[in-house]
């Protein structure tokens, strides 16, 4: 597996890693391959303890940097569009594949980025996609094999805690608050809880996911930066409703957040609605009239709510992560 340097809190690598753990479960041996993509990296033995420190322990092998020996391998998974570049070079495998978690060049305005992203779809790897939506795209639009893997949460984790709720009168709506990853809308979310507030005083908003206390914010709000992941059911719990927009490929919280039994707000699109259905949340245009719209029939249809509640509670349970990487070492033997 060549990956991209990782920090505390990505989501990206928690799949990556999530996979890793349970192919070797099911028998596979894994190596990482750290890319240094210009950094200078810590060496391999640190990286792993924080592989354990910061996700959990795998028993696959690290090591930094292409420069070292590499030990020969049936399959060789790029893991983003730059690590794509890697693998195209590397000749110890057998066969090359690509773990695709979302449509990269859409991270980028068009220019060299966007056409260099663009450009790892026509290297004829096999790719393994989260959800339909990118299979399809890829085997459509460049003829790429694929197969879809599905999403799951982490069931020793995300889990209903509904005695967490305050008492107090405030409706308190989640957000995952990610400026910089532009397909998250930061900005499109504070619009529609601005609209919300001139309507409605007895709200908070509750965001997490990066530090905005350099943001002038007009509305109440807490803003509580990076958690840990055992930290978030709790959080979850005390609020009453979440949006969660994703721009491109839809993301696990949906999932996490209906395992813990809060009604969601989402997008509608393609690009969402391989995971996401109007049983199970409320899908609104990107509009936001429709979805402060949204927002407010959860808050104020308590029958409405509890059934959304009811079935998208049920939904997340019958996914399961260990499904998933079963079917992809099924997808593996039948290469």
């Amino acid at each position: 597996w060549f990956i991209p340097p990782f920090g505390k809190g990505s989501g990206g690598h928690l799949n990556i890693f999530r996979f890793i753990k349970n192919l070797e479960s099911l028998g596979f041996e894994n190596r990482i391959i750290i890319v240094e993509l210009g950094h200078s990296l810590p060496s391999a033995k640190h990286l792993k303890s924080n592989i354990e420190k910061w996700f959990f322990p795998l028993k696959a092998e690290v090591y930094v940097g292409i420069k070292r020996k590499i030990p020969q391998s049936y399959f060789a998974f790029a893991t983003s569009w730059v690590t794509a570049y890697y693998v195209n070079r590397f000749n110890g495998c057998i066969k090359k594949c690509y773990f695709i978690q979302d449509y990269e060049p859409s991270f980028y305005s068009v220019g060299t980025n966007f056409t260099l992203a663009e450009n790892t779809y026509n290297f004829k790897f096999t790719a393994f996609t989260a959800g339909t939506w990118l299979s399809n795209k890829l085997s459509n639009e460049f003829n790429m094999e694929t197969y879809p893997l599905g999403f799951s949460f982490d069931k020793s984790i995300y889990r209903p805690m509904p005695l967490n709720k305050k008492n107090d009168g405030i409706k308190r709506i989640f957000f995952y608050a990610r400026p910089p990853t532009g397909r998250r809308a930061f900005e499109l979310g504070l619009l529609v809880f601005n609209e919300i507030y001139k309507e409605r005083k007895n709200i908070e908003v509750i965001f997490a996911g990066w530090d905005l206390s350099d943001y002038d914010i007009p509305f109440p709000h807490k803003s509580l930066g990076l958690l840990d992941l055992d930290e978030l059911p709790k959080l979850y719990s005390q609020c009453d409703v979440a949006l969660v927009l994703s721009l491109t490929n839809a993301s696990l919280l949906p999932l996490e957040l209906m395992a813990c039994k809060i009604p969601i707000v989402s997008n509608n699109g393609p690009n969402t609605e391989w995971l996401l259905n109007d049983k199970v949340c409320v899908l609104a245009d990107l509009d936001i009239f429709q979805i402060k719209v949204s927002l407010l029939k959860i808050l104020d249809e308590e029958k409405f709510t509890k059934n959304l509640i009811d079935k998208a509670y049920v939904y997340a349970q019958s996914t399961d992560w260990h499904n998933e990487a079963i079917k992809l070492k099924n997808y593996l033997k039948k290469l």
